[in-house]
């Protein structure tokens, strides 16, 4: 953790940096739900082929995450984002040439993964934590999740008018080229008490840490509750543009749906790490999955039209990412800000998990049985589930005894 006396950068320069770091690494991988059918069909494969690529990239990310973090939490972020840069630009290239299903899960899946490990919520959070003060990070994180929002709802509809303007191969090669932005931004996120990669001091080992969160009742239940989230926003942003084809419903129906979740994400991310500054935090989430499971309750009851998807969309992008912030806040104000970009990525590895998870059980149950039913009933009662497990999360700041009780505030 940086010292309380080093320089900090300035909370408009981490804010605008990190959220089109952001923008761009979220923005890309919203939209790769869009190649499922174009790929499918070109190369002859199974939507479960695509799908576990797709998996991979989920569980991959959260693994590198927790080294990305740790690399983040040492040496800084900026030679961790623009690492996660160069795989990224390499990964969707790879994505674009890989001519079996294997070299696709490598691509698409492992690089990839690990690229967005790099580039994302987990090390941006932690500049924001160590930069950015206490009384304003869970609004810092709110309008960092926002940008990743902004992100999809910009970069979606760019990524169907570059599929059907080019073709499924150059636009991953565009996008290849696009990603490789993230490096000079990272630039400016050089943090002082990083100077020359040196590692900053620190009351805690990394076993140390490790021990103590994995020790605490709560940690354990925001990571269970945090599962859930990946669960069901993947399975939705992957599978549902297929969905909705299936039900005789034109491809653009699905960008503007995944545009839209975009776009009232950036209002929820917003809302929701605002709120974490005035209201408890384990009451937002809760909030949040069980409003989840009663939007999607609605939707499959409904008559599905163009109407009922945007309205869907718009409850759905309320809700997106509005866990990001409150989950990374609880985190911090529990354990603080020297390792916390490590612990947000075993939070979020949890998250990948129920990724892989949602994604993989999409693609497996609609080869299976012709219909995406089961995996919408699971999204529902793992919502209630979320909502329960939130309900009992302390997030005051643990005791370490006296001479490091405050070290969590």
């Amino acid at each position: 953790m940086t010292s309380a006396s080093a320089p900090r950068l300035s909370a408009a320069q981490v804010l605008i940096c990190g959220a089109a770091i952001v923008t761009l690494s979220m923005g890309v991988r919203h939209g790769f739900g869009l190649w499922l059918q174009p790929i499918t069909q070109a190369q002859d494969w199974t939507r479960e082929n695509f799908a576990f690529a797709m998996a991979i990239q989920n569980l991959a990310w959260g693994l590198f995450g927790i080294f990305a973090g740790m690399a983040a939490d040492r040496f800084g972020a900026f030679r961790v984002l623009v690492g996660g840069a160069a795989l990224y630009g390499l990964g969707l290239y790879g994505m674009a040439t890989a001519s079996s299903p294997t070299l696709f899960a490598l691509t698409a899946g492992v690089l990839i993964g690990a690229a967005q490990a790099g580039t994302t919520y987990a090390v941006i959070y932690g500049v924001i934590g160590r930069q950015i003060p206490a009384e304003k990070r869970s609004w810092a994180m709110g309008v960092a999740a926002a940008a990743g929002s902004f992100g999809q709802f910009l970069m979606v509809p760019v990524e169907g008018w570059l599929i059907a303007s080019f073709g499924w191969q150059q636009a991953l090669m565009v996008l290849a080229a696009a990603v490789l932005l993230i490096m000079p931004l990272a630039a400016f996120l050089r943090e002082p008490g990083f100077a020359a990669a040196a590692a900053a001091r620190r009351e805690q080992t990394i076993a140390q840490a490790l021990r103590e969160a994995f020790g605490y009742r709560s940690f354990q239940l925001l990571m269970a509750g945090y599962f859930v989230c990946g669960f069901q926003v993947v399975f939705i942003g992957v599978h549902m543009p297929s969905y909705l084809k299936d039900q005789g419903l034109s491809p653009q129906v699905a960008s503007y749906a995944l545009a839209i979740i975009g776009l009232f994400n950036v209002v929820g991310t917003y809302v929701a790490g605002s709120l974490g500054q005035r209201m408890a935090k384990r009451h937002i989430l809760a909030f949040i999955y069980l409003a989840r499971s009663v939007a999607i309750t609605l939707f499959l009851v409904a008559p599905l039209t163009p109407a009922s998807v945007y309205v869907f969309s718009a409850a759905m992008g309320l809700l997106w990412l509005s866990t990001v912030p409150p989950t990374n806040a609880v985190v911090a104000q529990i354990f603080g800000v020297a390792h916390l970009s490590m612990l947000g990525g075993f939070v979020f590895f949890s998250h990948q998990i129920g990724s892989f998870m949602g994604v993989w059980l999409g693609g497996l149950l609609y080869d299976r049985t012709g219909s995406y039913d089961i995996v919408w009933y699971i999204s529902i009662a793992l919502g209630i589930f979320a909502a329960l497990v939130n309900l009992p999360v302390r997030e005051t700041a643990i005791g370490r005894g006296p001479a490091r009780a405050g070290a969590a505030a």
